[in-house]
């Protein structure tokens, strides 16, 4: 079974991403935790180079593999975005295949239902380049079940700040204004909306453990009938 955890900054995706595998594992399913963009070596260098461009660079820059590039001096387009996390999608399915392939449940921060709502309700790109590029990366695999965790924009930025004065991460993405999140946001109501199968929203205002034991719910329900169909590689 294939599931991902989808929202927008804040939303508390990564943590209720965590404790969902933890409990599938207590239960007695073995269980793979990943991430988008990331979940592979090479993914994972993508990741850092789109959520921290410039840091990036200058790692490279010292290691001898970006020589007479300057950091910050190039702003980094919504259109190689789109691109760069689809080749880190492609890099990911790969191994997204064979975890399914030896029965494990696999549990996705973010998969492809994101580059449709950051990417397409949030940059404004074509929807149709956007899935035409997933339908490449992904050579058709969809999730089984989607969990949208849905907060409010503002809520799930005071939350950034929050973890950013704690010592946690701060990205590209956080640093987006009111308005963008507001679209992404929207974005991902109304492919919940075009979907209601394959989503379930859940209100990630809730105490995490109240919303914990909602996905469990929703989650119990999907593991007990019939898995979905995992198309071969293209």
């Amino acid at each position: 079974m294939f599931i991902t955890l989808e929202g927008i900054e804040g939303a508390g995706k990564s943590t209720q991403a965590v404790r969902l595998a933890e409990r599938l594992r207590a239960a007695g399913h073995p269980a793979h935790l990943t991430r988008e963009p990331g979940g592979t070596p090479l993914a994972g260098a993508i990741r850092a180079l789109l959520l921290h461009p410039e840091e990036s660079l200058r790692a490279l820059a010292a290691h001898g593999l970006a020589q007479g590039l300057a950091p910050a001096a190039e702003e980094l387009l919504s259109v190689t975005e789109l691109l760069l996390l689809s080749a880190a999608r492609a890099q990911h399915v790969a191994r997204i295949r064979e975890w399914l392939a030896a029965g494990e449940v696999v549990v996705c921060d973010r998969y492809a239902d994101a580059s449709r709502a950051y990417q397409g309700s949030g940059r404004g790109l074509d929807m149709g380049t956007i899935v035409t590029l997933e339908s490449i990366a992904t050579g058709g695999l969809r999730p089984d079940l989607t969990l949208l965790l849905d907060v409010p924009p503002e809520e799930g930025q005071q939350r950034k700040q929050q973890a950013r004065a704690a010592g946690g991460e701060w990205n590209r993405l956080d640093a987006e204004g009111a308005a963008f999140h507001e679209r992404v946001r929207a974005g991902y109501l109304a492919l919940a909306a075009a979907e209601p199968d394959r989503f379930i929203v859940l209100d990630a205002t809730l105490p995490p453990d109240t919303l914990a034991e909602h996905i469990w719910q929703g989650v119990s329900r999907g593991i007990s009938s019939a898995p979905g169909t995992h198309p071969p590689a293209s």
